[in-house]
């Protein structure tokens, strides 16, 4: 299975509380404008909405969330997996996803 073939089944879990958009990060050379997050941004970026508790009962939060895409086999490069890790670091929802069933378990 391609990346971009798990890229579009793991955009199919864009519903009820999840919310997941295609993060496209370039350099447009004609215009010289770079575009997207920082380098090294996962593929997808979007949020979770949970609930917490104590003070906040009821209210409901979005939570970073970032899903760097590979292919089986695909590697990922220091800056992806620095992005990964700090959004991880800062309370996000992030990880690796070769398939759907890995973005099911970040998401869960």
């Amino acid at each position: 299975m391609t990346e971009k073939e798990i890229q579009n089944k793991i955009l199919q879990l864009s519903r009820g509380d999840v919310r997941l958009f295609r993060n496209n990060v370039g350099f447009d050379k004609s215009n010289k404008v770079k575009y997207g997050l920082a380098p090294g941004s996962s593929d997808l970026i979007g949020w979770k909405t949970i609930t917490i508790t104590e003070h906040h009962v009821g209210k409901k939060v979005a939570v970073f969330t970032a899903i760097e895409v590979k292919k089986p086999g695909g590697r990922i490069s220091d800056k992806q997996q620095n992005f990964v890790d700090f959004v991880d670091a800062c309370g996000g929802l992030s990880g690796i996803c070769f398939s759907e069933d890995d973005a099911v378990t970040i998401l869960s």
